[in-house]
């Protein structure tokens, strides 16, 4: 017979199978539902919503009945539980609440005899299931897991006469002539061997593991029938669909019956562990304290090991009496799971308490045992599993979603936030078991929840929620990683201890990647991406990106210049982040903050040259709800010159709720409801965070179309750079996203800096500290990167953003293609979103269609000859550009475009005095120059910016994911205008006072 179980046997008996299935799901349907009516007093109703949960975890071995009579066996048992539950149901409603306890805890005890008597008789996989749910005390009463105990190592022993048989038939010899002495009672007996104490000839103390005979063919007649269960499942109930997780067993499981294999693994996990070191070896950091007995002798069915003394962890009296600190105890183990699963990729699949002792002698360690069930994980697996417990630790939903497509794990639905939430109870710390049935109500209520998400995600009618199976796709390597995790929560409660996984094992999971993540450039040649260098410039600042990155400065970069309309630099080097050890690429988007807001006033700027607006005009004019609390004499222009008196708007949403960012509606009403802390036009205080929504609102309802379109329509599709610049990330880019994380170094130069008068109360330096504490944190979910939050959260590429730049430095004239040699080369990606069109109130209706039949006039204008465009409201000047734009390929037609971006010339007027910003842009002047200013652009918190010179016609854009204050984009910048010979602007430059960080 084959130790491996085809994946097709069994079809035939799946009528029959059907029935004993019926059967098997009742009996632990009412042991569970007993336990949760007595303990935690919930419905009947969300005891079966547990249930769902609970049996998805352990039903692919419950299920291995294999022959008619034992069929019938668990079936009559199963129904004589269910009867037994039902009639202390109905007892309950007429018993005292005093004695309703005590009711329900007989009832437990026995339904606990009966089920243990079952397994008993039963043997086979039945035994590997009890021995599983008597890890559960997170789970189960008391009485099931007292009693299920005794299988994890006190089953019935075979005779000793069936011991003698298969040891001679394994070695040749006699008992006698391999062993001094030999105790006939065995220290423990478990499903498919038991062990007995001996002494070799040599006078070594040894245990020796003996498997039972005839239990071969019992498992691998268990794992069949357990195979037809499942498929008979998978085609009655779709949702429960356990193939990937029986196949896996299928395929391990019968491991566990060559010795040989055992003691491979044994000595193994032991040489990986630091167990057995040799003389002149180094421990590793991340070393554990355990004991791994040592393989002496094996055959295929008999397996001698080393002999150590210890407690069993089931022995709360002596672990007492020794003076065992349980909770270290079950930390060290939980350590080394975590270096076995993340560093050795190799690991042991069966933690249940029996394959644990407690070395007598102090330090009282854990002696590991029995490694009969274990897996192996590929580099690639292996990694992606840290990668998805890091970003569960983080809260960071594109990194977890990227590791699952890793694994091979893919879901039906686009719903990161639930995945987030399951993958956190996932690796969630431990309950001791008298929060079991808390901890079950708790679990039952998130799953009642979550399928209601689910429901009105997917619209479906109460019937599809049942059917549906949101899982597409399940990779075997991670089952017996998921029972792992299960057994070790499951090892902590029946402790009684609480253990914080995710503290624990953090270090291990780190360690993975940081052989990928801390090799920089001097240890990776391939930190830099392989494109062609275009100018000795940027030779030289690859040189600098390199220095920066050994001094960890840089973690993933890209740098992108254009001087005359042509590519001088586009390099990317570095990694996508701190736990994800990919490239960064020319096309990786990254997470720009407040360098949007000079797209957000470009979008402003080209409606204004369509005729969709005026910079003088009332935005209650164009806006009419915004009219209220004092706001009716705020232009356009102050809100583009960050005049208007609105710079702390929504400052308050930290503190209430940030998620609110994410709703684009609530903003733009809060943006109606806020009141003027300035006159207008009087004082220029940074608009860190409501410029964007103030900008939006005008936007849409100038045009009458919603924000992306516009921006799409403005310049991602002139430009030629779709998919590489996005105002809120679409589904379907997640995988090019670089994470973001905090240059802590820089995080604590804000302690010496001083306030700022230009910047609003709410965004000084004292509180700019903790406020870019979180920001990574926040800004890493998934549902803030696809939030439309137009002052923050732009995302795209540094050569998109230089695009962008290189034709507003040219006057909206767009540059030639971007680089043949790129690769991907720029706008090439195909997805583009679709979006809705936007509603429109009543009240806006007419002045929308006012202002599109005036756009449609202008339109229909560029069409024809310039004499046509005369007669326009536009001037004679206006009107070439128009035409000059249709032959040149021009994203604006006004000649004075720039001065309109700087607010000089006759846009002087519409800005106040010599403050930093113009009109949505900050203005740049020369740092050695007369004090006119030569440029303009906007920076982000983090160091990504994005500018440009127009008398020398440069543009450049840096984009980082290690948030810093500047300092590694101010060198950057420095060193490329110096090789120009272009002005270093004033507030880009490294030199720059400490006081002044990039912060924009």
């Amino acid at each position: 017979m084959s130790d491996e179980v085809r994946p097709g046997e069994g079809k035939r008996e799946k009528n029959f199978v059907g029935v004993a299935w019926l059967g098997l799901a009742s009996l632990l349907k009412y042991i569970t539902i007993g336990a949760v009516v007595y303990a935690a007093r919930v419905s009947l109703s969300t005891a079966f919503l547990f249930l769902n949960s609970f049996t998805k975890s352990v039903n692919f071995i419950i299920l291995a009945s294999f022959c008619s009579v034992r069929r019938v066996r668990v079936f009559t048992v199963a129904l004589v539980i269910y009867l037994d539950y039902k009639a202390v149901q109905q007892r309950e409603k007429w018993t005292s609440k005093s004695k309703r306890a005590a009711l329900w805890e007989k009832a437990h005890e026995r339904n606990a005899k009966r089920v243990l008597s079952l397994i008993i008789k039963l043997e086979g996989l039945w035994v590997k299931l009890g021995q599983y749910l008597s890890t559960r005390a997170d789970v189960l009463p008391e009485a099931y897991i007292s009693l299920l105990k005794q299988l994890q190592d006190s089953l019935p022993p075979r005779p000793l006469k069936e011991v003698c048989r298969t040891i001679q038939k394994e070695f040749g010899k006699t008992m006698y002539d391999l062993f001094a002495d030999f105790v006939e009672e065995p220290l423990a007996t478990a499903s498919i061997a038991q062990v007995h104490r001996a002494k070799l000839i040599n006078g070594q103390e040894v245990v020796v593991k003996v498997q039972h005979e005839g239990v071969r063919e019992i498992i691998l007649e268990d794992l069949k029938n357990a195979k037809s269960i499942v498929e008979w499942i998978a085609w009655a109930e779709p949702q429960y669909d356990f193939n990937p997780m029986i196949d896996e067993w299928c395929k391990e499981a019968p491991k566990e019956l060559d010795f040989n294999h055992e003691a491979e693994n044994t000595r193994t996990v032991s040489r990986n562990l630091g167990c057995k070191m040799s003389p002149g070896e180094s421990y590793s950091s991340n070393r554990v304290n355990v004991l791994i007995p040592e393989v002496i002798q094996s055959t295929k069915s008999v397996l001698i090991l080393e002999y150590m003394d210890g407690i069993r962890l089931n022995d709360s009296a002596s672990l007492e009496a020794f003076g065992v600190d349980k909770k270290n105890i079950v930390e060290e183990i939980t350590r080394a799971y975590a270096h076995q699963i993340y560093v050795d990729g190799f690991f042991n699949g069966d933690p249940h308490p029996g394959n644990f002792l407690v070395s007598k002698e102090a330090p009282h360690r854990p002696i590991l045992l029995d490694f009969g069930l274990t897996k192996k994980l590929s580099s690639s697996m292996k990694q992606a599993l840290a990668k998805m417990f890091l970003a569960s630790a983080e809260g960071d939903h594109v990194a977890l979603l990227s590791a699952m497509s890793e694994m091979g794990l893919r879901l039906r639905l686009d719903m990161p936030e639930q995945v987030m939430e399951i993958t956190n109870v996932f690796f969630r710390s431990s309950t001791p078991a008298n929060e079991a049935q808390q901890n079950l109500k708790t679990l039952s209520e998130q799953r009642e929840k979550n399928m209601k998400a689910i429901q009105e995600k997917m619209q479906l009618n109460p019937k599809e929620v049942k059917r549906f199976n949101p899982v597409d796709a399940f990779p075997g390597d991670i089952v017996i990683f998921a029972r792992v995790l299960n057994l070790l929560r499951g090892l902590s409660s029946t402790m009684n201890v609480r253990i914080v996984y995710l503290d624990i094992m953090r270090p291990f999971a780190e360690s993975v990647l940081q052989g990928n993540i801390n090799r920089g450039p001097a240890a990776n040649v391939q930190w830099i991406y392989n494109t062609p260098v275009h100018s000795d410039i940027e030779a030289k600042l690859r040189q600098l990106l390199v220095e920066l990155g050994n001094n960890d400065k840089i973690l993933g970069i890209q740098v992108c210049a254009y001087k005359d309309g042509e590519v001088i630099i586009d390099t990317a080097a570095g990694v996508l982040g701190k736990y994800d050890p990919r490239p960064v690429q020319p096309d990786t988007l990254f997470s720009v903050f407040s360098a949007t807001k000079g797209i957000a006033a470009g979008m402003l700027h080209w409606l204004v040259d369509n005729g969709k607006l005026k910079l003088e005009e009332n935005v209650a004019n164009i806006w009419p709800e915004f009219r209220r609390n004092g706001k009716e004499h705020i232009k356009v222009h102050h809100i583009l010159n960050h005049t208007s008196g609105l710079h702390n708007a929504l400052a308050n949403l930290r503190e209430e709720n940030p998620l609110l960012l994410t709703e684009w509606d609530e903003c733009l009403k809060r943006m109606e409801a806020s009141v003027p802390e300035t006159e207008p036009g009087k004082q220029q205080l940074y608009h860190y965070l409501s410029f964007g929504w103030l900008c939006g609102g005008i936007i849409e309802h100038a045009s009458g179309k919603k924000f992306q379109e516009i921006l799409e329509e403005a310049f991602i599709h002139p430009l030629k750079i779709e998919g590489e610049l996005y105002v809120g990330i679409p589904p379907g880019v997640e995988s090019r996203l670089a994470t973001l994380t905090l240059d802590m170094d820089d995080l604590k130069m804000l302690s010496e800096m001083q306030n700022r008068p230009e910047l609003p109360s709410t965004f000084q330096l004292n509180n700019i500290g903790e406020f870019a504490e979180y920001l990574p944190a926040f800004f890493n979910m998934l549902n803030i990167r696809r939030a439309i939050i137009p002052a923050a959260n732009g995302h795209c590429s540094a050569r998109a953003l230089a695009r962008y730049y290189a034709a507003l430095a040219d006057g909206g004239v767009v540059p030639p293609p971007h680089s043949s040699v790129s690769n991907p080369a720029l706008g090439s990606h195909p997805h583009i979103p679709n979006f809705p069109p936007k509603k429109i109130n009543e009240k806006q209706k007419g002045k929308v269609d006012s202002r599109q039949s005036s756009y449609t006039k202008i339109e229909e204008e560029e069409e024809d000859d310039v004499e046509k465009c005369s007669r326009s409201s536009r001037g004679t000047s206006d009107c070439e550009g128009i035409a000059d734009r249709e032959r040149k390929g021009k994203i604006f037609s006004n000649p004075r475009v720039h001065e309109a971006f700087m607010g000089v010339g006759e846009y002087g007027s519409l800005c106040l005095g010599d403050g930093a910003f113009g009109l949505g842009f900050r203005r740049l002047k020369s740092k050695q120059g007369d004090g006119s200013y030569t440029g303009f652009g906007h920076s982000g918190m983090g160091g990504s910016t994005g500018f440009c010179d127009v008398r020398n016609r440069f543009a450049m854009a840096v984009t980082v994911n290690k948030m810093s204050f500047g300092g590694v984009t101010s060198k950057i910048v420095e060193l490329v205008c110096s090789e120009l010979n272009v002005p270093l602007p004033e507030g880009l430059s490294g030199s720059r006072d400490i006081n002044r960080p990039l912060i924009n």
